[in-house]
């Protein structure tokens, strides 16, 4: 088939083969869908994210449920699904959790085509085989490895207690299914990271969502109902420098932009508890209550120190419902 990813193949030595394996691999990756998502360029997330996002989506329910990462259909008005035979089907967003980071949409027409079953990543060890697969069949899959389960802190206000990081890198990850040796769904691919590998040689790695946080949520998320209250969000993107949480932008219209907080700040402290790593600002800042709570902010700006007061808000408010057209 013609694909989006034609020219992002992955190399050949590195891509799956059925030799060996407890499951029928081109079943499994016809499950793998390549996913567009158009999303109208006063979205709230257009200047982040792009108005024309493309990705994976893997089917998970015989009614054409389909699984994503979310900030691929965060705010999209048309999803569109393009299946390994080249058809084109036509998708509905009904949902996307802050939280965890999953995406569901809805496929308009029958999908035909088989489900993949939902593992538990918790039963992988690290160093056990994986596929990581992208829609459009082997030469989108790359055969691999869990290298660790590790905590991960997002910039944009995201944090995972557990997330998997598998090798070799995959060209188009986003979205991408982490199987594993059973052929059942382990986790969903997030984002594609360096790794300074022995001797220095920087390697690229990929992060992925694990799968057992999506059951707890998926009837409630299905059906685009709120999976729990909102977490407070001041809309700053930070990162760990040395020790301390630096801010590098804040979202226009955000809280932390209407509080004048800038790029450079140091984030010292929040409600009077230090604040060491983001792990640190996200847990000490969703601890003081739902969206709407006041978040007591030390700030450090080059030689001064001072305190702020920032009235957060629920960052799902901002964002455009998914709506039928």
């Amino acid at each position: 088939m013609t694909s989006p990813f034609d020219g992002y193949e992955v190399d050949r030595r590195l891509r799956p083969t059925e030799q060996g394996l407890a499951f029928d691999l081109d079943r499994a990756l016809a499950s793998v869908l390549v996913l567009h998502a158009r999303v109208p360029e006063d979205a709230s997330t257009a200047q982040a994210l792009g108005v024309e996002r493309l990705g994976n989506g893997i089917v998970i329910g015989q009614n054409g449920l389909i699984l994503t990462i979310g900030y691929l259909v965060t705010e999209a008005e048309e999803v569109t699904l393009l299946a390994g035979d080249g058809r084109k089907i036509e998708g509905h967003v009904l949902g996307v959790d802050g939280v965890t980071g999953f995406g569901l949409v809805q496929a308009l027409d029958p999908l035909e085509l088989p489900a993949m079953p939902l593992g538990d990543s918790r039963k992988l060890a690290e160093g056990d085989p994986i596929i990581l697969a992208g829609g459009g069949g082997r030469a989108h899959a790359v055969a691999g490895k869990l290298m660790a389960r590790a905590p991960f802190a997002g910039y944009w206000e995201y944090l995972l207690d557990e997330a998997l990081f598998t090798a070799p890198g995959h060209p188009h990850w986003s979205g991408a299914a982490l199987i594993g040796p059973t052929g059942a769904l382990m986790g969903v691919a997030s984002l594609q990271m360096t790794q300074q590998a022995p001797g220095g040689k920087a390697t690229l790695i990929n992060m992925s969502v694990p799968i057992e946080l999506l059951p707890p949520i998926l009837h409630d998320l299905s059906r685009g109902r709120q999976v729990q209250p909102p977490r407070p969000w001041l809309g700053v993107y930070a990162h760990d420098e040395d020790g301390k949480v630096t801010v590098l932008d804040v979202a226009p219209g955000g809280p932390a932009a209407r509080a004048e907080m800038r790029s450079g700040d140091v984030i010292l402290a929040v409600a009077g508890e230090e604040v060491r790593s983001l792990a640190d600002f996200y847990q000490r800042l969703w601890a003081i209550g739902d969206a709407g709570a006041t978040a007591p902010l030390r700030l450090r700006r080059e030689r001064d120190v001072f305190d702020i007061e920032v009235r957060t808000i629920d960052r799902i408010a901002r964002l455009k419902k998914p709506r039928f057209n």
